[in-house]
């Protein structure tokens, strides 16, 4: 399964809520009914789950993951990253 194709959402101030699950038996973003949910095979400690996140959704968006930044959920498993100008 591919990941799905979210460039319709790359626009510089959108922003994009996902529920992360991290320890997955893979990497993928799934949009489910309008919500976004990010599997990542790495663990919760020390930001790594939250860099793949951001590594995995930058590359379904199309833009460089300098862009996306974290606004909320540093250690949530719900967090909120925006697109930067």
């Amino acid at each position: 399964m591919a990941d799905p194709d979210l460039t319709h959402l790359a626009r510089p101030g959108t922003e994009i809520s996902v529920r992360v699950t991290p320890n997955a038996s893979r990497n993928r973003v799934v949009e489910e009914g309008g919500a976004l949910r990010v599997y990542v095979t790495t663990v919760p400690e020390g930001g790594k789950a939250t860099a793949m996140v951001q590594k995995l959704l930058s590359k379904a968006l199309g833009v460089p993951k300098t862009r996306l930044i974290l606004i909320r959920g540093a250690t949530a498993r719900d967090k909120v990253f925006q697109i930067s100008d």
